[in-house]
């Protein structure tokens, strides 16, 4: 699977991610590094969007400001996702296709496990379809 990976800081806690990525068989294309939060949003969901990469995954410090900078873009759908099971459900029930993750309050241990139950976790069909009805607000 092809990652976009993004970061406004770069921390032990990305360079973990892009190893475990990588580790576990994906091609990860990192960024905007060390770019602000809003532009690392961005820069991931629109790869992520144009199909560049099958799905992204974004960071700062609390996860909240590149999670809404990538929900600004239409077609992105980013998660803010704490544990594993969070991050299979977001898949799951409203087929997030960009995950944010805090660097202040995640693990390298915690991340994995995000990061693994987010790429393996697949959308169900009745809730896409769902989530393809939302339009943008305008």
């Amino acid at each position: 699977m092809r990652i976009a990976l993004g970061s406004d800081e770069e921390t032990p806690l990305v360079e973990h991610i892009a190893r475990h990525l990588r580790a576990a068989g994906h091609s990860v294309e990192r960024l905007a590094p060390g770019a602000a939060w809003p532009e690392v949003g961005r820069t991931v969901a629109r790869a992520v969007v144009r199909g560049d990469a099958d799905r992204g995954i974004v960071c700062c410090y609390t996860g909240t400001g590149v999670a809404i900078a990538a929900n600004k873009v239409p077609g992105a759908r980013a998660a803010l996702c704490g544990d594993a099971a969070t991050a299979l459900g977001a898949r799951r029930w409203n087929d997030a296709n960009v995950l944010a993750l805090s660097l202040r309050l995640t693990s390298e241990a915690l991340a994995s496990e995000v990061v693994d139950a987010f790429l393996e976790g697949e959308p169900d069909p009745a809730e896409a379809e769902a989530i393809a009805r939302v339009e943008p607000a305008q």
